[in-house]
């Protein structure tokens, strides 16, 4: 029994589901149309360049959750589910899981999307182990602001170390499938990375390195 452990966005969903709240709140008038939107694409950019600020996205993204009640926001997801990732859930994924799950190995999702958005997603998946951008809550709400390291880069394994240590596990023989040239820290500390429909980034690195690369897309 091994560690499988999945990237979230363009990885077992064909969209990211970041990007996809913040269209989604557009859609809803829930933030200014014009800021929002140039935000949304420009964080977005510099997530596909490798020069994402994850502060300063975070300050930006995180920011809605502290505006509105809970009770919306669990409407709205509940919206967000059907409409931007139901749609995207690749059924190849799904098969990945349910392979992983028969051999008996655990399954983790590690991304850098926050928790509010990802945990009905890895719930609706199957999956009981995420380590998500968990942001703050005080007193029932959410504040707009980062609780602990965010999983991004250098972070997922940071934080996935301390994961390991909390379940007394290692990384002998575990598997981590992603898309992103974001995630290379954690690829290179597994025994079995896995390119998954890469970005350009990611695939020539792949193919110098030998790794797998494989695409759950139809």
């Amino acid at each position: 029994m091994s560690l499988a452990i999945f990237d979230l966005d363009n990885t077992l969903l064909s969209t990211d589901s970041d990007h996809a709240w913040g269209e989604f709140l557009l859609e809803q008038g829930a933030v200014d149309a014009v800021a929002y939107h140039a935000a949304n694409e420009r964080f977005m950019a510099d997530y596909n360049a490798g020069t994402l600020d994850i502060h300063a996205f975070l300050e930006v993204a995180l920011t809605p959750l502290a505006e509105h009640s809970p009770e919306q926001l669990a409407a709205w997801h509940q919206q967000f589910m059907a409409s931007k990732i139901e749609p995207h859930i690749l059924p190849k994924a799904e098969e990945l899981i349910a392979r992983h799950r028969t051999r008996g190995d655990t399954l983790l999702i590690i991304t850098a999307t926050n928790l509010f958005i990802t945990g009905p997603i890895a719930e609706r998946l199957g999956i009981d182990h995420l380590i998500a951008v968990e942001p703050e809550i005080i007193d029932g709400r959410y504040t707009g602001r980062v609780s602990g390291i965010p999983s991004f880069r250098e972070g997922k394994v940071t934080r996935l170390e301390q994961w390991l240590e909390n379940q007394d596990m290692t990384l002998d023989g575990a598997w981590f499938y992603s898309d992103s040239h974001n995630d290379l820290p954690l690829l290179e500390q597994v025994d079995h990375p896995v390119a998954v429909d890469p970005d350009d980034t990611l695939r020539q690195i792949a193919e110098q390195r030998q790794w797998k690369i494989m695409s759950l897309r139809d």
